[in-house]
Formats: structure tokens, C-alpha cells, sequence
């Protein structure tokens, strides 16, 4: 079936909700394994189809915030979702509680119960009015995004939209460019600082109502962080400052040589790989996914099946329009088990990063849209970002015809990026520890945070000549930050485990590819580090293992022949 035909009805909420209650009712009085399997699979099935009319919604609202019919059921689940949490809670305690529960661990492996036990100590009752203002605010932030309207040179744009100008290779134009975009965040800071400002006064008092001293804990519940903490994350940052911040550097400062440009550079500089431009794809947005399709074609039966059907039902919306939300996605419509993909493109090297990037993320669903629980599906966050970093790096093999005479450059600034890309995002996570930690700062004093650790993180990044950046409001353009709290360092996990899978292609394709798959067919069946281990790979918390990457990545990017790429 495809998209557009898939039909979507505000569910019952009272309805639903006693339906859970008659489940949770049937399956603590099963009298066999059986039976309590029985009315397991029953729940699940309810699972599944809430989630998929919530998706149905998001989606559509996601492709159209102008819409109001869609905007009217944002407003809906972002009312009801807390409450069906909530209702959902004695459903969780019974499965806790059940006789058969080693049984059903059996069958369906440990990872829900872990994670069941992290549901019912992150919710109570009294979270519910908070949780939905907390939805209504991160509706209002991604709403105020898509409603950009950029004026730039006689035409207007969306922040999607003006991303190519971004990288102009006219130093002038580029310039102009971020300064444009800024400028937009700057009219729009007292609501970017208000709405941020409340989310960390709700967040707090939701973690305080449960007996943290912060909202941190409960920030880690709510990821399912189930296999690591905090003082783990923390490690892994303090790697990464001593591993990758000084190779993420001799990038930086061998691109200033490039450009003629003095070391630090503005965000606009840093933005520009090569003096005569970064790469672009060689085709048309049509064209870009027929090459997706040759590359999942020739990567394996599995991929040229997922993709051709992600084709057929028209399960990907790529291009940037007027009231649509900035960035991408991937999830599951679980009744019809298929994925879809929401994206912007832009003509710039991302849509083929992001076309790539979110396929990956599909094809883990995809081969995985079958499994019972359906909360097994997916693993973990930054179990699922390996899915989909590393899908990125697979993509090489089809390079030349994603990228025609851009190729060479595409393969040095891919790379980089990904080099690049980890301080970047260890920053958001510091910066979002700081601000938990400490939610009594001003707004003042959270740009001033960031601007802090900017010094730490981006010493390649000089702040000055653009007042947005120069403020140490950065942050505000990064969705995670206000909507899915500390989010953030999954993709820099991720991207350590993704630079492991560039390593081993580059030793042995096949081989890598064989590993890719018995990591990926897993699904959520496994927590984040037992998933590594199944595979064979290593982790990201052990400092070796980026030590290890940082070596193999420098010494692959000061070998690369940039010869006669101006």
C-alpha cells in the first residue's frame, strides 16, 4: 500500500485505555505460559497500531506544519501520549510481576523487561501535565523553525533552503549567507530563549517529582540508556578531547591552507572543504535515489528488496518545501511493517548523506519489521545511528555515480566530516549536562556555557563576524537540544563504531559488509554493548577504540592525493 493510501483515524483514547486495562486484567490471570503469551502478543498488536496512527499523523503533520487538520492531532497526541503512558503503567508492572516471566525472557530476550523496568521508575502519575506542555513546546520550537522565511538576495528562504548559498564558494556570498541565517535566529531569540528556558524549568521538576537532584537521571531513562551512564559518556568525551579534537584540528587547519584563510576560521569558512566548492551530487533529486537504487541492487538481495518497496509505496518525502520541518528521519508504520523516510534536500553533498544515512536506519527496520515485542524492533538510539553512520560509509561503492567528477572530493570531505563531526557533537552533549546540572543559569549564561566549551571542543572556530554565533547561541539551531535531551552523543558513539566499519571495508568489503549484517539483524534483541560484542566490534567506551580510529582515519586523510583539486 502506498503512503498517501494508508488511512489514519484519531483513535478512542478512552477506548484504548480500557482495552489496556482488559489485557493487563487477562494476562495476570493466565493460568499457563501459554495463555500469558497469548494476551502478550494481544498487547503488542495494540502496541503496534497506536504507534502506527501516531506516525500516520507525525509524518503528514511533519511534511505540512501548515496543515491544520494535522496540526490539530500534533496537538492531540502531544495531549495524549502522557496519558496513555500512564496508562500503560500497570500493563508494565504486571509483566514485571508475571510467574512467567523467565519464559517469556526466553522467547523474547531480556532487553524489554530491562527496559520495562526503566519505564515504570521514570513515570508517575503527577508527570502527566508537565510531559504534555513539554510536548506542546517542542511542537511550538519545530513550528517556529519551519516557518522561517529567509530574506537573501531579493528571494526568500527556509532554513533547508538556504543551506546551499551556506557553502557558496564565493567568500563574500557564503558569508552573507550564514549572516542571513543568522539573523533569522537572532529576530527570533527572545522565543528560542523562552521556550528553552521553560523546557529546562519543566524537565527539572519532572526529575525532581521522581527524587533526582536533576533531571539528568531521568534524561537517561528516557533514552533507555540500559548498558551504560553518565560516568561513561563522561569518559568517552574525555577521549574524544584527547583523541579527536587535535586530528578534528589539523583537518581544520589544513582547510584554512586550502582556502588561504588565516587559522581559526568563521563557522562560514569552515563551512567551504575546497576553494572551488564542496561536492555536489552530478544528478537531480529522481536521479540520486535511481543511484540509491543501484547501490542497494548491488550491496545485497536484502537491500534491493527494502529498497525497491521504500520506491513502490512512495515511503520517502526528500524534497525541501515551504511549511515543512527542517532535517530528517526514519520510523516504522508498524501496521503496514514498513519504514518511511522524511527528508530536505538541498542540491548539496547531504542529500546523498542523508538519503544514505536515513536508508540505513529503514533497512534495520525493514529486516527487522517483524519481531515480537514490536519495541524490539529497534534497538537502543545509538544502536540504531551505527545502522545508519555506517550505511553512509557502504555507500562508497556507489560514489562515482553519486557524485560523478565530484567523487574525489566527496571521499576526502566524507571522511572528514565524519572526523569532524564527533567534537561537534560531544559538545551538544557536554553543553546539555551543563545546563541540567545547573538549570538555574539565565539564558545569558547558557550562551555563555557554549561559548565555553566551544574553546574545548571547535578551537577551529572563531566566533566573531557573525553576532548569532558570536552570542554562543549555536546551540538553538539543534533540534535534539530542545526536543530529545541528551540524544545527542549517540550519534558520536555511533560515528566511532561507524569509523570502525570504514576501517574493515576498506580491508576487506565483504567481510565488513557480513559483520554490518549480523549487527543489524539483531535488532533490538540485544542491549547497545552486547550488540557490539555479538558482532565482533568494538566499543566506543573503551579509549583504545577511538585512539585505535583516530590513528587509521589521520594517517588515510594525509595520505589522500588531493592533487589537482583546487
Amino acid at each position: 500500500m502506498k503512503f498517501s493510501e494508508m488511512p489514519y483515524a484519531r483513535p478512542d483514547a478512552a477506548a484504548v485505555k480500557t482495552e489496556l486495562a482488559s489485557l493487563t486484567a487477562a494476562f495476570r490471570a493466565a493460568k499457563s505460559f501459554d495463555e500469558a503469551d497469548g494476551v502478550f502478543v494481544k498487547e503488542d498488536r495494540l502496541d503496534r497500531h497506536i504507534d502506527t496512527l501516531y506516525n500516520l499523523s507525525y509524518i503528514r503533520h511533519s511534511i505540512d506544519t501548515r496543515d491544520e487538520f494535522y496540526s490539530g492531532e500534533a496537538a492531540f497526541w502531544d495531549e495524549t501520549l502522557p496519558t496513555l503512558q500512564e496508562a500503560l503503567q500497570p500493563w508494565v508492572l504486571a509483566l514485571l510481576e508475571s510467574p512467567y516471566r523467565k519464559e517469556l525472557e526466553e522467547k523474547y530476550g531480556k532487553v524489554p523487561f530491562v527496559n520495562a523496568e526503566i519505564r515504570l521508575r521514570s513515570f508517575t502519575p503527577a508527570l502527566v501535565p508537565l510531559m504534555q506542555e513539554e510536548n506542546a513546546l517542542t511542537t511550538e520550537y519545530e513550528k517556529l523553525l519551519a516557518s522561517a522565511k529567509i530574506p537573501f538576495e531579493g528571494k526568500t528562504y527556509t532554513l533547508s533552503q538556504i543551506s546551499p548559498c551556506k557553502s557558496d564558494p564565493d567568500d563574500d556570498r557564503r558569508l552573507a549567507a550564514w549572516k542571513a541565517e543568522g539573523q533569522w535566529y537572532m529576530d527570533n531569540a527572545d522565543k528560542l530563549d523562552g521556550i528553552y528556558d521553560r523546557l529546562v524549568k519543566l524537565r527539572t521538576e519532572e526529575g525532581k517529582l521522581l527524587g533526582h537532584e536533576n533531571f539528568v537521571p531521568l534524561g537517561y531513562d528516557r533514552m533507555e540508556r540500559n548498558c551504560y551512564d553518565k560516568t561513561d559518556v563522561a569518559r568517552f568525551r574525555e577521549a574524544v578531547v584527547k583523541y579527536l579534537v587535535p586530528i578534528a584540528d589539523s583537518v581544520y587547519r589544513a582547510q584554512a591552507k586550502r582556502l588561504g584563510k588565516a587559522y581559526p576560521m568563521t563557522y562560514a569558512d569552515n563551512a567551504l572543504m575546497f576553494r572551488s566548492g564542496n561536492p555536489k551530487p552530478a544528478g537531480s533529486p529522481d536521479e540520486i535515489v535511481a543511484e540509491a537504487q543501484k547501490l542497494y541492487d548491488a550491496l545485497s538481495p536484502e537491500t534491493s528488496e527494502f529498497f525497491t518497496v521504500m520506491r513502490e509505496q512512495e515511503l520517502m518525502d526528500l524534497l525541501s518545501t515551504e511549511g515543512k520541518e527542517a532535517g530528517g528521519y526514519c520510523t516504522s508504520i508498524h501496521d503496514y511493517e514498513v519504514p518511511f523516510i522524511f527528508a530536505n534536500f538541498n542540491g548539496t553533498a547531504d542529500d546523498v548523506e542523508t538519503v544514505t544515512h536515513e536508508a540505513g536506519h529503514a533497512f534495520a527496520g525493514w529486516l527487522n519489521r517483524r519481531r515480537v515485542p514490536s519495541s524490539t524492533v529497534w534497538p537502543s538510539l545509538e544502536a540504531c545511528e551505527v545502522h545508519s553512520m555506517s550505511m553512509e560509509f557502504f555507500a562508497w561503492q556507489n560514489t562515482d555515480g553519486f557524485f560523478g567528477k565530484d567523487a574525489r572530493k566527496f571521499f576526502y570531505s566524507h571522511l572528514a566530516g565524519a572526523v569532524r563531526f564527533i567534537p561537534y557533537g560531544t559538545l551538544v552533549d557536554h553543553f546539555q549536562h551543563s545546563v541540567y546540572e545547573h538549570p538555574e543559569m539565565t539564558p545569558a549564561e547558557r550562551h555563555a556555557e557554549w561559548a565555553r566549551l566551544s574553546g574545548v571542543y571547535m578551537p577551529w572556530a572563531r566566533l566573531e563576524e557573525i553576532p548569532f554565533y558570536g552570542d554562543g547561541r549555536a546551540w538553538q539551531r539543534q533540534h535534539h537540544i530542545y526536543s530529545s535531551p541528551f540524544y545527542y552523543i549517540d550519534y558520536c558513539l555511533a560515528q566511532t563504531v561507524a569509523l570502525e566499519f570504514w576501517a574493515r571495508r576498506l580491508d576487506d568489503p565483504e567481510k565488513a559488509w557480513q559483520t554490518y549484517m549480523d549487527y543489524t539483524a539483531a535488532g533490538g534483541s540485544l542491549t547497545f554493548t552486547d550488540l557490539l560484542a555479538h558482532a565482533g566490534l568494538e566499543s566506543p567506551f573503551d579509549g583504545n577504540c577511538l585512539k585505535h580510529i583516530c590513528e587509521k582515519a589521520k594517517a588515510w586523510l594525509e595520505a589522500y592525493d588531493l592533487d589537482g583539486i583546487e
